[in-house]
């Protein structure tokens, strides 16, 4: 589903007319909002999952939810706008942490824990050259497990006891997990930069 966004158009007073009217259930007001923070939330949920079907199902569950809590919506500071977004970020990733134990709870990281990754050794101006934008598609490259870990703790800010909490494992697995997820990433990203260096040169 394609949905235009158009949050830097949004003021605050239109956003608190729509929050106030999707309390009351307005469909107009609903789509309003599903549009104008669109790609917003899939930015959130884009890193926590391979595909983007699976992404667009973490966003339409994480928006139901928006929109039966919204009546609960406190600006937790000035700026409204922003105090909104994170609110919807929050709740965009517990659905995809929701996604991910209903979908990795059977072999969540266990069958993981015995790979080993051999990095090739690589000067620090290779790194400097991989841009944001490598690294989150690297990120969506993970194996499931890192990838959830890595972006609980490093991106979204979540404590190793926070996310062993979440995800229902223990804390010495979230330290652990995140240590080979930061090495798996190095590796995809040092091959996809050899590739493209080696492209360059052809």
């Amino acid at each position: 589903m394609e949905a235009k966004q158009h949050t830097n158009l949004l003021t605050e007073d239109e956003l608190i007319h729509h929050v106030e009217a999707c309390g009351r259930n307005s469909r107009e007001s609903q789509k309003f909002l599903y549009s104008s923070f669109y790609g917003y939330a899939m930015a959130v949920c884009d890193r926590y999952v391979s595909s983007q079907d699976d992404a667009l199902e973490i966003l339409n569950d994480g928006f139901l939810k928006v929109f039966r809590e919204i009546h609960h919506f406190k600006p937790a500071y000035a700026d409204v706008i922003s105090s909104f977004k994170g609110w919807l970020r929050k709740i965009m990733v517990y659905t995809a942490i929701d996604h991910f134990r209903k979908n990795q709870k059977h072999r969540l990281v266990s069958s993981l824990e015995n790979n080993v990754y051999h990095l090739p050794a690589v000067s620090e101006n290779a790194l400097d050259k991989i841009s944001y934008d490598e690294i989150i598609r690297a990120i969506r490259d993970l194996s499931p497990g890192y990838r959830t870990v890595l972006n609980l703790f490093i991106i979204d800010g979540l404590s190793h006891e926070e996310i062993a909490e979440k995800l229902g494992i223990s804390t010495g697995t979230s330290k652990s997990n995140l240590s080979k997820a930061r090495r798996q990433l190095q590796q995809i990203l040092f091959k996809k930069n050899d590739i493209s260096i080696a492209k360059n040169a052809v």
